[in-house]
Order: structure tokens, then C-alpha cells, then sequence
């Protein structure tokens, strides 16, 4: 049996971050995983910004609010759960993930937590475990599953290589010319194609 597991932003949605950045004129948040391989330290900077400007939980969720998945993300993702399962494994956090899930058919997805204050500051992050994507993949080949997997950031690398099978989607040139040897496609239509591919050669 086969099960594929695709990052959240970059890949089926845009980035949060960067549309957060632009709704609120603050280029500092425009940087994510494709630019810090530390996803903690990342966090760190974000919420030192968030801090300075007074900027709540809920000033992110009305922008995550007005985003729509990628052209083409919703056809993709439901043509592949016609043949397989699929999982999303993302480093975002759940109070940012119901309304994008709602788009997207509510696909089953595996995320982080934040730690909010009273007066609804983030405070914190919650990580569902250290490396989560890559344990999620070893997890789910330990219980008998063939792992594809695809993502576009530094915090993908980990579980694409860990996988059975996978490739980087539209990933920035910065990952390209550090991770040559692994494949890169651009379409959904070459994505589906790969994924194919690989459930056909089992």
C-alpha cells in the first residue's frame, strides 16, 4: 500500500507568512522556510516582529481567511485521492489550518500547535515532535506503507529523502542548487504523473 504526503504552503496554498506580510506592509515576515533551514529559530524571529508590531493570533487568521488554495491545488489533490491516500504533513499550526483544510475537501493533516496569551499573542510555539515529517514517514513505513513525498522548503528535504519515493515541487533556486540530485517538477500534472509512476512500479 501506498500513502503520499505533501507539504501545506508552497504546494497546494500560498505561504501565510508572505501574505500576511503584504496585508500588513511588514516585508521582515515575507521570510520562510525557503529561506531559514531552522524552522525554531524562524519562529523565534516571526513572533519578535509580530511582538514589536502588536500584531494578534487573530490579525493572521483574518488574512488567512481571504486566501484561496493554488491554481489547481483542489483539482490535483482530489483526482490523487482517487488513488491513493494522502497525507499533509506541515509545520504550520492548527489555528491557521481549518479554513485552508475547508477548501481543500478537509484532507487529513498532521501539524503544530501555538501558545496563545489571554490577550491572544503568540507566545509560543507546540511541535507535534522534533523532525515531524520525517517521523511521520518512518512511522507510516513502519506500519507497511510505501511513502511518496513532495514539498518546495528546507524543512521538506528531510521527508522527501526519507521516503520511498518522492521529488521537490516548484522549490526556490537557492534548494535547487544545494539538493541536485533530487527531482524537481513544476505542474500538478507532472506531480500526479510522478505519483502514478510510483504506485505503478510496486
Amino acid at each position: 500500500m501506498e500513502i503520499v504526503c505533501l507539504d501545506l504552503e508552497g504546494v497546494l496554498v500560498p505561504e501565510i507568512w508572505i501574505a500576511f506580510a503584504e496585508k500588513t506592509g511588514i516585508p521582515e515576515l515575507k521570510r520562510t522556510t525557503r529561506d531559514e533551514p531552522d524552522y525554531l529559530k524562524l519562529m523565534r524571529y516571526r513572533m519578535d516582529i509580530l511582538k514589536e508590531h502588536g500584531l494578534r493570533l487573530s490579525d493572521i487568521q483574518d488574512v488567512i481567511a481571504g486566501i484561496r488554495p493554488l491554481d489547481g491545488a483542489r483539482e490535483f489533490l482530489d483526482a490523487l485521492r482517487e488513488i491513493t491516500q494522502v497525507v499533509i504533513l506541515s509545520d504550520t499550526f492548527q489555528e491557521f489550518a481549518l479554513p485552508l483544510m475547508r477548501q481543500l475537501g478537509y484532507p487529513t493533516i498532521l501539524c503544530n500547535s501555538l501558545e496563545i496569551s489571554s490577550e491572544g499573542m503568540i507566545e509560543g510555539v507546540r511541535m507535534r515532535c522534533e523532525n515531524g515529517k520525517m517521523r511521520a514517514i518512518e512511522a507510516f513505513s513502519s506500519i507497511g506503507y510505501r511513502t511518496f513525498a513532495s514539498g518546495d522548503s528546507y524543512n521538506d528535504l528531510a521527508m522527501i529523502r526519507k521516503a520511498d519515493g518522492g521529488c521537490l515541487f516548484r522549490a526556490p533556486r537557492n534548494i535547487l542548487e544545494s539538493e541536485k540530485d533530487l527531482g524537481i517538477v513544476e505542474e500538478y500534472s507532472e506531480l500526479l504523473d510522478r505519483i502514478k509512476a510510483f504506485i505503478a512500479d510496486a
